[in-house]
């Protein structure tokens, strides 16, 4: 299917209004207003994202959806993460999918694809009741974006999602757009909700649910609240899409029986090996299964054969990995609100919530090679060409030097387990109050503290040094020898197990003044300001384990660098902070009003400065104007400045030891591409480190700040002939300058082999293995990011209720990168409609709609999720070369007891068991685990009660 013009999609949007349906509708909807109030209600003031002036209407200058609490009841959702990521306008986030990833348990919100690095939520501002969250911690080292698995459930409301830049209204990293999570306010008494579920494959279950209690006092509230989420582990075993890696294998995996280079044994007739066979170091041998002898003499076992496919095939995907890891979250909040007198009040909040959440891998593939200094002696206490075996001492064999290797997967040390426990509070007080300083002012005054502590075990890692003890000759006292060629016994997995303790954590304290007034009545309204002040300082901290990430003293050097002693990430210790103070003012001017072809004229601007303690100062504007010709339609466009500062990762990152899911063009020898000269035709991929990619990552104290200019142009039209019918459609353009960005593992290699440039970033072996590729974050040149939004919905009373039914599409126009080359010039990636690289789906299409009937009684929605087609790699024997596009449909059914306080509902998602579309690019776990769900049918159960 070829991609539809920006006039189709809008098209498209007004004919499927009638099968309609998102659970994230425009935010400003007077249809659905009228629909649902008595026609002489008063219009509430009220103040919505993206402005800090309150509004005596919902109109919107800028493009902006809300997730009603409605909303939030249809989705039953189990975190803030499940309902967000499922937007059309919400490119590769982190969720809990796979341990291919590097989510470590960590979910984002990624708007709009701008994330700086793959499922990164860092261009995309998280608000709580308008104020700053935590940035997360848990995985590898802390996040710079918020983790919103940290938001306890049961404390939300609704959420508005602007969708434009509002640096100037809220300050940095809102460049792709702001998420603002309002907390529930009004409890008199208990309000529970309680939900079971699992998949129809029966695991994945998941417990979830809060109890909130509030109780009004005479001049006093107080908000209580526990949430609790707990998901059960999906294994890639138990599904089709990831139970085996479908890029076919060209040579023999590594397995337990082990994948061996000796050479020397063409020399010794007893073990079945060919003359020459040591001259070709493509030649492999595998240990027959069982025998772990080898006789003396002519009587010796022909214990070894060359290693072929089919029968040495082995599949390390189906070693109990998990598809979708285990988590359990618990949450705390409360607030105390106490009015002063009639013009001040005063509250306070805590929050307090946990998670532990794990990732099981496949057991660590050993490499022994000559070349790194590992040798094995000829009396080794387990090597079966020794003279201990009884093998003839004119046979005897010991293995050095730079030619041997020895790849085998140690079952016995058992699967690598990354386990994370993360705790983050928040503390904040505020007063809110008004005053006839110079004029009415309404005010508040914020001042909140919070951390994130976390820990992160890797179990079942590797020590090598004990590995390079255990093979050598004078292996004695504690040392235990090890079997490479047989048996590992446990003693031997103790002696070379090693578990890696990290410990990360951050810090915000943010202090906010604001203010508003009416200065004059103009001839559209009154011409409202908002000013105000913050300061605030972050702080961020990272300790590896110490041993994994200091240089091994026991390994030989290779030329002339230290070896890590253990397979665990190692890394450097990072420390950061810094602080920054910031000013605003805000103009909202209702122009003109009631005149023959101006129903309504308004503009609105905003300025900020602010200054960072790291980079300096910079000022940003934001501009909008809002005009209705006549009532039912309205005209808007914004244009706004962006800024983001380098946060304290991007600055301060040490080097990172880490492995990147890669294709490497060079494989096979390149076919002649320039940046695979000397790559030998014999080298493959896969049989190097599980065919990941070894490298570093590492900040860069030199970046400068981005800056980004967002533009949109909508419309609205809401026609008093069809109450309760709307539809909006905006065009945006945002363009990123100095975009603080790392290139992906697959575009360095890519530029290398096609190119010649970034070469430097690149070290391979003599064998064309890539020993180390570095990956560190730049300023590019720019990044564009283009497209169209369109929203549809129409609310009808029916039967003593109503039927809601909504259309929401995101068109991606295009995604541009322009990454400046070593040789001066610059190279356009367009990313829009591909899913060429892992991790990095660009869909040019995606959708959802829904239909929904609500009665005093019974409830019943419907919801589809699309996902449009994308380019892969191209003629791929996984899927011809494209990522097919999918369509998830969710159902559910409610019924309210006569009591009124009790509501039963039950859900089925991903009605017709979808799996996940194939992908090369995403090798070896299939698909893109960042976009898809891999869970399949998944039904639920859960009960809601108000007392």
């Amino acid at each position: 299917m070829k991609p539809r013009s920006h006039w189709s999609v809008c098209a498209a949007t007004v004919l499927g209004v009638t099968v309609a349906g998102n659970a994230g509708a425009q935010a400003a909807d007077p249809a659905q207003d009228r629909a649902q109030a008595p026609a002489a209600a008063p219009v509430e003031v009220i103040k919505v994202t993206g402005t800090r002036i309150a509004r005596r209407d919902a109109d919107t200058v800028g493009p902006m959806i809300t997730m009603t609490s409605d909303d939030i009841k249809f989705a039953a959702p189990t975190s803030v993460g499940d309902m967000l990521q499922s937007l059309p306008n919400t490119g590769v986030s982190l969720n809990s999918n796979g341990t291919q990833g590097t989510s470590f348990g960590v979910s984002s919100i990624n708007l709009r694809y701008l994330g700086s690095a793959e499922g990164s939520g860092n261009r995309t501002l998280v608000l709580v009741d308008g104020h700053r969250w935590p940035s997360a911690a848990g995985g590898r080292g802390f996040r710079d974006f918020v983790d919103l698995n940290s938001i306890p459930l049961g404390i939300i409301d609704n959420i508005e999602v602007l969708k434009d830049g509002a640096s100037a209204i809220y300050g940095a990293d809102a460049i792709a757009g702001v998420v603002n999570i309002h907390t529930k306010r009004r409890l008199d008494g208990f309000q529970t909700d309680l939900r079971v579920g699992e998949t129809s494959r029966g695991d994945n279950r998941n417990y979830n649910g809060f109890i909130n209690w509030g109780k009004k006092l005479d001049a006093a509230s107080v908000f209580l609240s526990a949430s609790f989420n707990e998901t059960r582990p999906i294994l890639t075993a138990d599904r089709d899409v990831t139970r085996t890696a479908l890029a076919p294998l060209t040579a023999p995996p590594t397995s337990p029986q082990g994948l061996y280079v000796l050479p020397g044994l063409s020399n010794n007739k007893y073990f079945g090996t060919p003359a020459g066979f040591a001259s070709n170091a493509a030649n492999a041998i595998t240990r027959n299964t069982g025998v772990t002898t080898i006789g003396s003499g002519a009587g010796a076992d022909d214990s070894f054969h060359r290693a072929a496919l089919p029968d040495d095939y082995y599949n390390t995907q189906t070693q109990g990995i998990y598809a979708t890891g285990p988590s359990k979250t618990n949450g705390l909040f409360g607030r105390l609100s106490y009015r002063i007198n009639d013009d001040v009040a005063a509250h306070v909040e805590a929050m307090y919530s946990t998670r532990r959440s794990s990732q099981l891998f496949a057991p660590f593939s050993l490499d022994i090679r000559g070349s790194n200094g590992f040798s094995i002696p000829a009396d080794q206490a387990y090597n079966p060409f020794g003279t201990a075996n009884g093998v003839p001492a004119t046979n005897a064999l010991g293995f050095s030097g730079s030619t041997f290797r020895i790849q085998r997967v140690p079952v016995e040390v058992g699967n690598r387990d990354n386990v994370q426990h993360v705790a983050t509070s928040r503390l904040l007080v505020g007063l809110d109050g008004s005053t006839e300083l110079w004029g009415h002012w309404d005010w508040d005054f914020t001042l909140s503290h919070s951390k994130t502590k976390a820990t992160f075990d890797a179990y079942n890692q590797i020590n090598l040094e004990n590995v390079y003890r255990g093979l050598g000759a004078n292996c004695t006292g504690s040392c235990v020898p090890l079997n490479i060629f047989g048996t590992i016994t446990p003693a031997m997995a103790d002696y070379i197990r090693f578990k890696g303790h990290d410990e990360n954590s951050t810090t915000q304290t943010d202090l906010a003044f604001n203010a508003t007034r009416t200065l004059m009545e103009l001839p559209g309204g009154p011409l409202g300001l908002a000013t105000g002040y913050e300061y605030r300082k972050e702080g961020a901290e990272d300790l590896p384990d110490s041993f994994a990430s200091a240089p091994s003293s026991v390994l030989p050097l290779v030329n002339g660098v230290a070896q890590s002693p253990t397979t665990a990430s190692g890394r450097d210790v990072t420390r950061g902070s810094y602080s920054l103070n910031e000013a605003y003012a805000e103009l909202s001017a209702p122009i003109l009003a009631g005149l023959p072809g101006i129903d309504k004229l308004e503009l609105d601007g905003a300025v900020r400065y602010s200054r960072y303690s790291t980079v300096g100062g910079k000022a940003t504007s934001k501009l909008g104007i809002l005009y209705r010709p006549v009532k039912s339609l309205l005209a808007r466009g914004t244009w706004s400045q962006g800024f983001r500062a380098p946060s304290i990762l991007e600055l301060y990152q040490g080097q990172r030891q880490t492995n990147f899911p890669t294709v490497d063009p060079c494989n096979g020898g390149g076919a002649g591409l320039p940046g695979c000269a000397g790559v030998p035709s014999s080298y493959n991929q896969s049989q190097y480190n599980g065919g990941l990619t070894r490298g570093i990552t590492a900040g860069n104290r030199f970046l400068k700040p981005e800056t980004a200019d967002t533009y949109s142009l909508g419309l609205a039209w809401t026609p008093e002939s069809l109450k309760g019918f709307s539809l909006t459609a905006d065009k945006f353009l945002i363009k990123v300058k100095d975009a603080i960005a790392a290139q992906t593992a697959t575009q360095i290699l890519q530029s290398c082999a096609t190119t010649g440039n970034f070469c430097e970033l690149v070290v391979r072996a003599p064998s064309g293995e890539v020993q180390q590729l570095t990956q560190a974050v730049v300023n590019l040149s720019r990044i564009e990011v283009a497209g169209i939004d369109a929203t549809a919905r129409y609310v009808v009373p029916v039967a003593g209720g109503k039927i809601d039914t909504a259309l929401d599409l995101s068109y991606l126009e295009r995604y541009r990168s322009y990454v400046p080359q070593a040789d001066g010039s610059v190279v356009i990636d367009d990313r829009a409609g591909k899913a060429d690289q892992p991790r990095s789906t660009f869909p040019r299409l995606k959708g959802q709609a829904s239909l929904r009937y609500l009665a005093p009684s019974w409830t019943a929605s419907w919801k589809a999720r699309y996902i449009g087609h994308s380019a892969d790699l191209p003629g791929n024997a996984v899927n011809g070369g494209t990522v097919s596009a999918v369509t998830y449909h969710d159902l559910q059914l409610g019924y309210t007891l006569p009591s009124g306080k009790v509501t039963l509902a039950f859900g089925v998602d991903n009605l017709f068991d979808k799996q996940p579309p194939l992908s090369a690019a995403n090798n070896p776990i299939n698909f893109d685990i960042y976009t898809y769900d891999v869970r399949g049918r998944y039904m639920y159960a859960k009960v809601s009660s108000k007392f």
